[in-house]
């Protein structure tokens, strides 16, 4: 590998499975060294393993602020800096019809999805703002720039994300910290499969449904690629910015519809949703 982190300290919560983990393979591939923050004991403690000293798993829970405090501290004790925070910890949260969603299960979404963001942010700008650099890394998600993409409570918070992101970004990008966002859509994760297939270890339904639908299979890792280029120097010019990575379904759906050359395509008849 080409070294892009070496010397670097990162905080990935979240990051016990999924995106998150495989973000924290991708950053160790790339010379980092990482702390693995999750409230998945065992999953966190056997991802931190599998890569030796490069790692520590710090139980987590990311809608209590000095659970998210306490992992960048750990960060500092072991290595004696901060220099990336991937705020990813998620979940689907609250679903249901507007009329019929349950408050308390909105609130609890929003603690998760975007509270979490803001005590990251807080945290980590309070490290990397004395030191003049860092980059922190929100994830979003495609129900965030789109609507109708995900549950009501859920694209709140991504939206929120979204703007939380350029709002950071314009108070710190000019005391050397950067902040981005990262807009996913739908990877192969527990949380994806559940929502595809009912089932969260079902991971082949997402990557199905997704080479039926747009003709490529993706994969956590390309997420973690789009971290690494935001957490390296080849980003530096990057703040403020939400990379939607979705192979275009944000743009058309991913439909190849007005590509046709087929007469019947070009004003002929109405095209059909």
């Amino acid at each position: 590998m080409s070294g892009r982190l070496d010397g670097k300290v990162a905080v990935i919560t979240g990051g016990a499975s999924g995106i998150g983990e495989a973000t924290v393979h991708r950053f160790i591939e790339e010379g980092a060294r990482v702390i693995v923050a999750d409230v998945q004991d065992d999953r966190g403690k056997s991802v931190a393993a599998s890569v030796g000293e490069s790692a520590r798993f710090v139980r987590c829970d990311v809608t209590l602020e000095d659970d998210v405090a306490g992992a960048i501290r750990l960060a500092l004790d072991t290595w004696g800096q901060l220099d990336v925070m991937f705020n990813n910890a998620g979940v689907v949260g609250a679903v249901g019809p507007i009329a019929e969603t349950d408050s308390s299960a909105w609130l609890k979404t929003i603690d998760v999805l975007l509270n979490s963001v803001f005590y990251g942010c807080k945290h980590a700008a309070q490290v990397m703002v004395p030191q003049g650099s860092g980059s922190i890394i929100n994830t979003s998600s495609i129900a965030g720039v789109i609507g109708g993409l995900g549950p009501h409570a859920y694209t709140a918070a991504k939206t929120g994300v979204v703007g939380l992101t350029k709002s950071v970004a314009a108070e710190v990008g000019v005391k050397g910290v950067r902040v981005n966002a990262i807009a996913p859509g739908s990877i192969p994760t527990a949380l994806t499969a559940n929502l595809v297939a009912g089932d969260p270890t079902d991971l082949e339904a997402v990557a199905r449904d997704q080479r039926q639908r747009y003709g490529v299979t993706p994969d956590a890792r390309d997420i973690a690629n789009a971290a690494l280029y935001l957490a390296s120097d080849e980003g530096r010019l990057v703040n403020g910015h939400t990379l939607v990575v979705d192979y275009g379904r944000s743009v058309n759906g991913g439909s190849p519809r007005f590509a046709s050359s087929e007469p019947k395509m070009v004003g002929v008849a109405p095209l059909q949703a």
